[in-house]
């Protein structure tokens, strides 16, 4: 498996180029520009960010593949308004796929509980380490927040509004020295 994830960085590495080793300020930029286009998705996004503990801002994840794939992406954990981390998001798929694409990820920790567990973690896994419950819109593009009662919530989106069946299981999220 570690070398099927191995070959799944370098493929993506190599469509995402300098993506794949982003700067502070590069990170800290595209993480505002996502969170202003979920918002603009979404009004009911910004609340529940403010009901968080923390929140994982992957603002650019390249998937790529042809028959084996994979998808990388770097970003940043904010708690209380504040950067208190920057994090790598990695995943490997085989299966009939073809082509690339790039989309944007948040994970809301909705208590303490499971963002301490996610900050204790050496490399978190979703489906794993924790449970993240993907949350779709409404019609009008509403989410109902006061029904969300899940400690770890996702959202998965592009430039085109949010993206349905998709899923986080399988990502492997470990910390950045930046």
């Amino acid at each position: 498996m570690r070398t099927l994830i191995a070959f799944a960085v370098l493929l993506c590495t190599f469509v995402a180029g300098p993506a794949a080793a982003a700067s502070k300020a590069e990170i800290d930029a595209k993480t505002k520009a996502a969170l202003t286009a979920f918002y603009e998705h979404s009004s009911a996004g910004k609340e529940l960010v403010q009901k968080s503990q923390g929140m994982l801002v992957f603002p650019e994840v390249i998937k790529a593949g042809v028959g084996i794939g994979g998808e990388y992406g770097e970003g940043k954990l904010i708690e209380g308004g504040k950067t208190t981390g920057y994090y790598n998001i990695a995943a490997a798929s085989i299966g009939f796929q073809l082509g690339a694409q790039i989309k944007s990820q948040i994970i809301l920790f909705m208590t303490q509980d499971s963002l301490n567990q996610f900050k204790r973690s050496e490399g978190w896994k979703a489906g794993v380490d924790g449970s993240v419950a993907l949350v779709t819109l409404g019609a009008g593009g509403e989410i109902d927040s006061n029904n969300i009662k899940d400690p770890i919530i996702g959202f998965i989106f592009s430039n085109k509004g949010l993206m349905y069946n998709l899923s986080l299981e399988g990502s492997k999220i470990t910390r950045l020295n930046k």
